[in-house]
């Protein structure tokens, strides 16, 4: 990534041109930042509705977020260097606007191919507005209140994919699924309308500008191909892999996309560390602090959207909720984050050591997913709110922490290509987490299914009472011997294998605290890590 990035860490605080209050511009360009983050996981609920409304199949409905998730990877690193010869603000506009108008090609997609390019530009046009909004926040605020600043565009950042689930399940019962996207029409032009009032380049962002276009430093095409490639194979062999069994693949899609991923990431990291204005700069890597911080970033992100796809696919299918109550069993959490986020950065900004909070947000993380490991078919609504709600303030916790472990050793003219990287892969670690929890479900689904039918045998007493039972009230209602032999058998295997797929469920979420344990090691290899006066302590 160019190291000239308006990256907030990497440029000096300097007020906006014009006298705005810093907190009108900070609700400004927070709305458009929101309204992105959230459409990372608005439709997770609506799936399942997607698939059915385009007539396309289930599995293929995934795409709709990984095709989103993969667009975002691919930006990222290009928005610094997009918004230093555009110029910020208009850089920033202009993703507003095709983030807008991508949503209402979503809404008003024919069919699956339709929706996935129309997420694909979605997600070009979104990648822009979180390092954009950064930068300016810190520009219109002064150094002593921009740990508060970045403090709210967390806020944001952590709410909305919490958030999305249970608003994308109210508009789906409610309204439809087009919705979903079409609920960004009116907010976008409002923001586009409302930053366009209060967001300027300041003149040392012009200055900064005129001397990069007089330079005319060469852009990292290839190092951009490579990305590109690297991107694609992945984001296809997470989305696919299961569906064509990995590496039992008799047709060599998956070891030619997995061939592809290792060929263009071992290139791109040669390219990069050889290129003198990289597109991605992997030298961050070198600091010890950052260097774990992106593995425990990926990881804990993978675990949140995990979870969050997991959980009401689990509540939809086995429980037979409808969209809008499983996202209101997930909405609790979102009140949980905010205040243990705020909490954290008031105990960061008093000199409390990053790793502790670290460490702790970790191990909360992976009680959480523990506990819903441990439910069963028979809890209620709020038996599930609360092990959510542990999840979400686990990652609460991590989320300031990080940043100041982070960024706390990074030299400054590298501080902007760090934000990059770590925002890259945080959207990468979402996207594995989805398709290794879909993974594992319907893996250890079929293991399930086998070892429960090990004894569904005519030796075993307890089946053949079932099968009496159900055979006798089957006949009572329609009077016919073998068709109610028949439902008996059917009721048996519907039983099976609705016992098989929520072990699946469990086991999932079984990993993935496991996953949160381990992770705590990492924190024991960093350094000591205090915030200073004023750092940006929720800053991505």
């Amino acid at each position: 990534m160019s190291t000239a990035s308006p990256i907030a860490a990497a440029l000096p605080a300097r007020a906006t041109p014009r006298s705005f209050s810093p907190w009108l511009v900070a609700f400004a360009v927070v709305v458009p930042t929101f309204m992105e983050v959230l459409d990372t996981t608005i439709a997770n609920v609506a799936l399942r509705y997607i698939a059915g409304g385009l007539s396309a199949p289930a599995s293929d409905s995934e795409w709709v977020i990984t095709s989103y998730l993969a667009a975002n990877a691919i930006i990222l690193p290009i928005s610094g260097w997009l918004a230093l010869r555009l110029g910020r603000r208009t850089y920033f506009l202009l993703s507003i606007a095709l983030f807008t108008l991508a949503s209402a090609l979503c809404g008003m997609a024919a069919n699956l191919d339709m929706l996935i390019a129309a997420r694909v530009l979605q997600g070009l046009a979104g990648g822009g507005l979180q390092p954009s909004s950064q930068g300016v926040l810190i520009d219109a605020f002064p150094p002593e209140k921009q740990g508060t600043a970045m403090t709210l565009l967390g806020i944001a950042a952590l709410l909305a994919p919490v958030v999305g689930p249970t608003l994308g399940g109210y508009i789906t019962d409610n309204y439809g699924w087009r919705w979903i996207f079409y609920l960004n029409i009116p907010v976008g032009i409002f923001a586009l309308w409302i930053c366009n009032k209060v967001v300027f380049d300041p003149e040392y962002l012009k200055t900064e500008r005129a001397a990069l276009l007089r330079k005319r430093a060469p852009f990292d095409t290839l190092g951009l191909s490579l990305l590109t490639l690297t991107m694609i194979s992945w984001e296809v062999l997470l989305s696919k892999g299961q569906e064509w069994d990995w590496l039992g693949d008799p047709y060599g899609r998956v070891q030619g996309l997995m061939v592809l991923f290792v060929l263009g990431l071992g290139s791109l990291i040669w390219r990069e560390l050889r290129f003198s204005n990289p597109l991605i700069n992997f030298r961050t890597l070198a600091d010890r602090n950052f260097r774990w911080s992106c593995v425990i970033i990926f990881c804990a992100f993978g675990v949140l959207y995990a979870n969050t796809t997991t959980l009401p696919a689990l509540l939809q299918t086995l429980f037979g909720y409808d969209a809008t109550t499983s996202g209101m069993v997930l909405s609790p959490a979102g009140i949980g984050a905010v205040i243990t986020m705020m909490l954290v950065g008031l105990m960061l900004a008093r000199g409390a050591d990053a790793r502790w909070f670290i460490a702790a947000g970790l191990f909360t993380m992976a009680a959480g997913n523990f506990w819903m490991s441990q439910l069963t078919l028979d809890v209620g609504p709020w038996q599930v709110v609360w092990p959510r709600v542990v999840v979400i303030a686990g990652l609460s916790m991590i989320f300031a922490p990080l940043n100041v472990a982070a960024f706390l050793h990074i030299p400054p003219h590298l501080r902007g290509a760090a934000v990059g990287l770590l925002a890259l892969l945080r959207n990468e670690g979402g996207s594995v987490g989805t398709s290794i929890a879909k993974t594992i479900h319907e893996r250890r689904d079929q293991f399930h299914s086998l070892r429960l039918g090990e004894n569904l045998d005519p030796l075993n007493p307890a089946v053949n009472s079932f099968l009496s039972q159900a055979e006798a009230g089957a006949y009572q209602l329609s009077g016919d011997p073998v068709g109610a032999q028949h439902v008996a058998l059917q009721a048996l295997e519907n039983l099976r294998q609705q016992q098989s797929s929520a072990l699946a469920f469990f086991d999932t979420f079984a990993f993935f605290a496991a996953v949160g344990m381990a992770l705590i090691f990492f924190v024991l290899l960093m350094r000591k890590s205090v915030a200073a006066k004023g750092a940006h302590l929720a800053a991505e």
